[in-house]
């Protein structure tokens, strides 16, 4: 009792001294009394200041620095500190970053995982990898290996790093609002089975992929479950299956990147509303395969993309309201090839030019699939009226793709004095090919793009 009476009156006398300094205004002695009296208010604040200054580190890691060991300065970080990895080979692997910390690479120095596990994971939000060069991950037919891979974070940022050689490149599974930048993944498998992806994204939205190399593993870049994000001005060549492959994944929009010599150039599939323009689709040759799938996708756009040197340039099946214009399909075996389970499509202002087959598809019955005002270098009509638009109605489908579709082996005959006779008549007198796969205005000259 007799403690809680002296602790009131404790506070009353505090109380009392505050208001008499405020009440006696602005003489020397009350201004410094209530100067201090601030100060002493304030010392938290000033104190938990102070605290976070003293906790932003600098942690150099190298052969004579502070530490020698990456995963010893990782243990001995906080929050908002920088580690500065300095030229060397470092032989880790299974490094944990667990805080808030920015780590960059000086002279780029080299982690070798030895094809020991994985080289860095990530659980901590904002991470930022930049400068490194991490080699060796092993394959595994159970676990996910990556050069670096995030876990559940929101936030980081991954930039100018070379990976090589390893199983998976970045691996980013259920985190959100990351940026991948300016990285070299290079992956040397030769067999689908035992290779995997340079960029890896599962369940992770609103992703910037931009300016990365990827070279040679399975899919270049790949999406599941993926919303909001945007790949662009990337460079993905040789890798075994796709380039780039979506998976239920909408909302995302793709652009500027050129895909070159992969077993296929992107496959899009169960997806809405993703957007396609200005990628270069180049030399995605092989038995099966093409520049661009759709399968499955709805309401979306592809324009102003180049098709070049493809086996097929894109290849449609079940995919619906999706328009194409303004593209440039030179040089592929077929240019487009639309299956009947594909409808509504708008394919407007594109240039088909010394291509095989310009248009194919499997069925003479197509589902309001619309072909309007593309310039096609193999048609041979007229324009009396001087509008542009060709008199006379193109049939883009050529009979002797009907064939094709039916038995393959048929393609030997592509060149043969047969198949010219046939298309010939099938112009003179069209009764197979699809009545709907018309150009009503075929356009006089190429779409300027």
């Amino acid at each position: 009792m007799k403690w809680c009476v002296i602790k009131i009156f404790q506070r009353l006398f505090a109380i009392t001294a505050v208001i008499g300094i405020v009440a006696v205004g602005m003489c020397p002695a009350t201004t410094e009394a209530s100067q201090r009296l601030a100060s002493i208010a304030g010392i938290g604040d000033v104190m938990a200041s102070q605290s976070v200054s003293e906790s932003v580190r600098i942690l150099e890691v190298g052969d004579q620095k502070e530490y020698t060991r990456i995963a010893d300065a990782l243990s001995a970080a906080s929050d908002g500190d920088t580690i500065r990895i300095h030229t060397g080979t470092y032989r880790e692997h299974g490094l944990t970053v667990d805080r808030r910390v920015a780590i960059f690479g000086v002279g780029r120095p080299v982690i070798d995982v030895e094809e020991k596990g994985e080289g860095i994971r990530i659980t901590a939000g904002n991470v930022h990898i930049e400068g490194l060069e991490i080699r060796n991950v092993p394959t595994s037919h159970s676990r996910d290996l990556a050069a670096i891979r995030f876990e559940r974070v929101s936030g980081g940022k991954v930039i100018g790093n070379i990976l090589d050689n390893t199983f998976f490149g970045i691996y980013l599974a259920r985190s959100h609002d990351m940026e991948i930048r300016d990285n070299e993944l290079r992956a040397y498998q030769t067999r689908e089975s035992v290779s995997a992806n340079g960029i890896h994204l599962w369940n992770s939205d609103r992703a910037v992929i931009k300016g990365n190399v990827v070279i040679g593993h399975r899919d270049g870049i790949y999406l599941e479950y993926v919303q909001e994000s945007s790949i662009h001005n990337n460079h993905v060549e040789k890798n075994i299956r796709y380039g780039l492959h979506f998976m239920f994944s909408d909302d995302c929009i793709y652009h500027d990147n050129r895909f070159e010599n992969n077993g296929a150039g992107v496959a899009v599939m169960y997806s809405r509303r993703v957007i396609m323009k200005h990628n270069e689709f180049v030399n995605n040759w092989g038995a099966a395969s093409y520049g661009l799938l759709l399968k499955e996708i709805t309401d979306s756009e592809i324009f102003e993309n180049e098709f070049s040197g493809n086996t097929i340039g894109i290849r449609s099946e079940g995919s619906d309201r999706v328009k194409k214009y303004r593209n440039r399909f030179h040089r592929n075996g077929w240019a487009i090839r639309i299956m009947a389970s594909s409808m509504d499509n708008l394919i407007t202002e594109n240039n088909f030019i010394d291509n095989a087959f310009d248009v194919s598809t499997n069925s003479r019955q197509q589902s309001r699939n619309r072909f309007e005002a593309n310039y096609w270098d193999k048609y041979s009509g007229y324009d009396l009226k001087g509008d542009g638009f060709g008199d006379v109605p193109y049939r883009p489908v050529r009979l002797f793709s009907l064939i094709v579709e039916r038995n393959p082996m048929a393609l030997m005959l592509l060149r043969s004095m047969f198949v010219q006779i046939l298309d010939l008549t099938e112009r003179v007198m069209p009764t197979i090919t699809p009545e709907t796969l018309v150009d009503e205005k075929p356009l006089m000259r190429e779409v300027r793009l």
